[in-house]
């Protein structure tokens, strides 16, 4: 059996310096190892790492996207403790830089989401799902609904 986790995620910046400090700017913590030629940020569940997209495609035998103005077709979810959450991290995400796609809602399901994109159009859903739980780490360890 394939182990069923999600460790890493990459994401293949075109300006890395850039796009390492939006993340710095969101006050996420790095690693140690990380610099201005690849850099890894702790989170709850994971670890989301940045790396040149060249460097990346290196090892990917697939075309190389045509630039970051796209979207990749791949969402990054903030999953928060309680609904006014979700209105504070997106404009923590607003004064970091981000481009606010989505302003914080009452989502019909019950919760409440909001949506930005990071300086290279990466998008991060930021939601509060009130049937959501979290481990002592806060990774989501349920979504009931």
């Amino acid at each position: 059996m394939i182990p069923q986790r999600v460790s890493l995620v990459t994401i293949g910046a075109w300006n890395l310096p850039e796009l390492r400090s939006f993340y710095l700017r969101l006050g996420w913590t790095e690693t140690e190892w990380s610099n201005d030629e690849y850099c890894v940020f702790l989170t709850a569940g994971g670890m989301l790492s940045i790396w040149p997209i060249e460097e990346m495609m290196k090892g990917i035998d697939l075309p190389k996207p045509a630039g970051p103005q796209y979207f990749r077709g791949v969402t990054l979810s903030i999953n928060t403790d309680y609904a006014e959450q979700v209105d504070k991290v997106i404009e923590l995400a607003r004064q970091a830089g981000a481009v606010i796609v989505h302003e914080p809602n009452n989502a019909f399901w019950g919760g409440r989401t909001g949506g930005f994109l990071d300086p290279e159009n990466n998008y991060w859903e930021v939601a509060f799902n009130p049937k959501s739980e979290f481990d002592e780490r806060g990774a989501m360890i349920a979504m009931n609904g």
